[in-house]
């Protein structure tokens, strides 16, 4: 079949852009390595839009929240990647999150009921020196494909540490030991507490700090961590109590054996639609195995755990877009060439959806001739684009999740009303630019 777009890569950001511009009617060939003979040192499958980190979308809360605005946002724009995780929700309180094997498949039915799509399983090199072209291979771009794309920006590619935490079977989990409960009593009971006294917190600090850690290579020695997906041995080396500050924040939770709150805690949270499977929140590690097996059975409640998956680390790489990239997030060397995902320096599934989304978008605009405008920067995809596109500073360039400080300020609100405050300018913004553009 003839493409008149090729999207290399089919993570978050190539399904969405993919599925906006098929669903228009517009031939999309969609490369992906995996089930072409290549893998990555963090996939498992060869799923299109393969989950390999955590599998919760974050916040759902579109009115206090800016991923749960983001989320309402991509739904009305018709996101694949929202109408997926739907389909695959699992219990996670107030977060949507998803069973990774359903959602994958989900955006496989989806994309192969496109006529007009093609997915083919094959490496790409090099950059198509022809045609519209998306480049959305992620955090874990190729070597060949990301020198290539160092060749045309001009610039060294960035790398950052991204680390995955721990899986856990249900079954291997003492329930007399642990309990059911959301903080503050938010949503269902849908995560699981192990608790711990001082003592007990105390030793596993010590046993993260002695931990035998993963070696790194040369060439991973500089590179940085992201400070939303902080290895937790990490976290612990800043200070004996920052993991009680963090993911072992015992507040709001309540031992029912004894009406207190312990002094720390670890929370497990649904990882698949049956509740066999639940991840270790906020465990992401660079441990070795053997050394995650020992320690994460000291937790209270683990003694017995079984693990369907242990902590791992992988290098993630992405551009300087506020410096080599348009605010259509084309190449500014090669107009016919755009990013999306995370290899733009967004962080998270959701995120890296958004860009692929707004990529989808402004291809499918261009193919039709008309003229682009981009969402308004009050509004979540607005916030976001423009971050990424140039509103951040090119020479300290992180990535970065949506959150309020990307917004324009309400400063006028009153802080306990602002949260709310940027959603409703958000919502009304939105609807109008939908029906400004017709997206």
């Amino acid at each position: 079949m003839t493409h008149q777009v090729h999207i290399i890569g089919g993570g978050m950001a190539g399904s969405e852009a993919a599925w906006q511009l098929a669903r228009r009617g517009i031939a999309v060939r969609l490369s992906e390595m995996r089930g072409g003979g290549d893998t990555t040192a963090a996939h498992h499958t060869q799923g299109l839009a393969e989950l390999v980190c955590s599998n919760s979308f974050r916040s759902d809360d579109h009115v206090n929240n800016a991923v749960g605005l983001l989320h309402h946002e991509m739904r009305m724009n018709g996101s694949l990647i929202m109408a997926a995780a739907a389909r695959a929700s699992v219990p996670a309180g107030s977060a949507l999150a998803v069973d990774r094997d359903a959602f994958s498949a989900a955006v496989e039915a989806e994309l192969a009921s496109l006529p007009t799509l093609q997915v083919v399983r094959e490496r790409i090199d090099a950059i198509p020196d022809q045609g519209h072209v998306i480049i959305a291979t992620g955090p874990l771009t190729a070597p060949s494909l990301a020198t290539a794309i160092g060749a045309a920006t001009g610039a060294e590619s960035l790398a950052f540490f991204d680390a995955i935490a721990p899986i856990v079977h249900h079954d291997s989990i003492d329930m007399d030991v642990c309990w059911r409960a959301s903080r503050w009593d938010k949503g269902e009971a849908d995560y699981i507490n192990c608790p711990m006294d001082r003592d007990q917190y105390a030793a596993f600090h010590q046993g993260l700090m002695e931990g035998e850690k993963t070696e790194f290579r040369e060439w991973e020695a500089n590179t940085p961590y992201f400070e939303g997906c902080m290895p937790i041995e990490v976290m612990a080396a800043r200070g004996f109590d920052t993991l009680r500050f963090g993911p072992m924040k015992p507040v709001g939770l309540d031992n029912p054996r004894t009406g207190r709150w312990p002094h720390a805690v670890v929370q497990l949270r649904q990882d698949n639609k049956l509740g066999t499977l639940w991840n270790i929140v906020g465990f992401q590690t660079k441990l070795k195995h053997a050394e995650q097996v020992r320690l994460f059975r000291t937790i209270p409640g683990l003694e017995r755990a079984e693990f369907a998956r242990l902590g791992g680390l992988h290098r993630n790489t992405f551009i300087q877009s506020p410096r080599v990239l348009d605010r259509q997030l084309r190449l500014t060397r090669d107009p016919r060439v755009r990013f999306a995902g995370q290899i733009t320096g967004c962080e998270g599934y959701v995120e890296s959806a958004a860009i692929g989304l707004l990529a989808g978008l402004m291809t499918a605009t261009e193919l039709t001739g008309k003229s682009w405008t981009s969402p308004p920067r009050t509004t979540a995809l607005g916030a976001l684009l423009s971050h990424v596109t140039g509103d951040a500073v090119a020479e300290t360039f992180q990535p970065m999740n949506i959150n309020f400080g990307l917004f324009p300020t309400l400063d006028e609100v009153k802080k306990k009303q602002r949260k709310e405050a940027y959603t409703t300018r958000a919502k009304t913004d939105l609807a109008e630019w939908i029906g400004s553009v017709g997206a």
